[in-house]
C-alpha cells in the first residue's frame, strides 16, 4: 500500500469541488474506483480521509467490541454514521460536502496533508497552526519514530 506524503495547497471552487492531489490519487491506486472516505477528526479541525480498505480495516477493528456496547456504538456512529465516500471525477476533482466543509473552516482553499496510511484536509490557516503545533510537539517531547517490531520491515 502506498503512503499519503507531503501537503499541497488547492483552490476550491463555488460548488465545494477541489483537486485532489495527483500523488494522493495515485496512493489510492486500485481503491481510487472505491473513492476516498472522508469524515470530521475527532482531535483536530479537519477532515480525515482514508481509502476503503483502511475504512475495511477500521470496521474489522471496531468488531472486537461487542456490537451491542455503548463503545462500539459511539465509534461506529462518529467513524461510519459521519463518513462520507466521495468519488474523484474525470478531472480528479471532489465535491466537499457543505456541511463538512463549514465544520472545519474551509472556503476557497484546502490542504491536502499526508499522514502515511491517511490524510487529512485543512484550511490554510488552521493547517499552519496545527503544522507548528506538531513540530514543538516533537521537539519538547523529543519524540523519534519507533523501531519496526520482529518480522516486521525496518524503518
Amino acid at each position: 500500500m502506498a503512503l499519503f506524503l507531503s501537503r499541497f495547497e488547492n483552490k476550491v471552487d463555488k460548488k465545494g469541488r477541489v483537486s485532489v492531489p495527483a500523488s494522493f490519487r495515485s496512493a489510492l491506486g486500485d481503491q481510487l474506483h472505491k473513492g476516498l472516505v472522508l469524515f470530521c477528526s475527532n482531535q483536530h479541525a479537519c477532515l480525515e480521509g482514508f481509502d476503503w480498505a483502511r475504512m475495511d480495516e477500521i470496521g474489522e477493528r471496531l468488531d472486537q467490541f461487542d456490537m451491542f456496547s455503548e463503545d462500539q456504538d459511539d465509534l461506529a456512529t462518529t467513524v461510519f454514521g459521519e463518513s462520507v465516500q466521495l468519488i474523484c471525477d474525470g478531472d480528479g476533482r471532489i465535491t466537499l460536502p457543505t456541511d463538512l466543509m463549514e465544520a472545519v473552516h474551509i472556503s476557497d482553499k484546502a490542504v491536502f496533508v499526508g499522514l502515511g496510511r491517511k490524510f487529512q484536509i485543512w484550511s490554510p490557516e488552521l493547517f499552519e497552526r496545527r503544522r507548528t503545533q506538531a513540530r514543538d510537539n516533537v521537539t519538547d517531547r523529543k519524540l523519534t519514530v519507533p523501531r519496526a517490531e520482529r518480522g516486521s520491515h525496518d524503518a
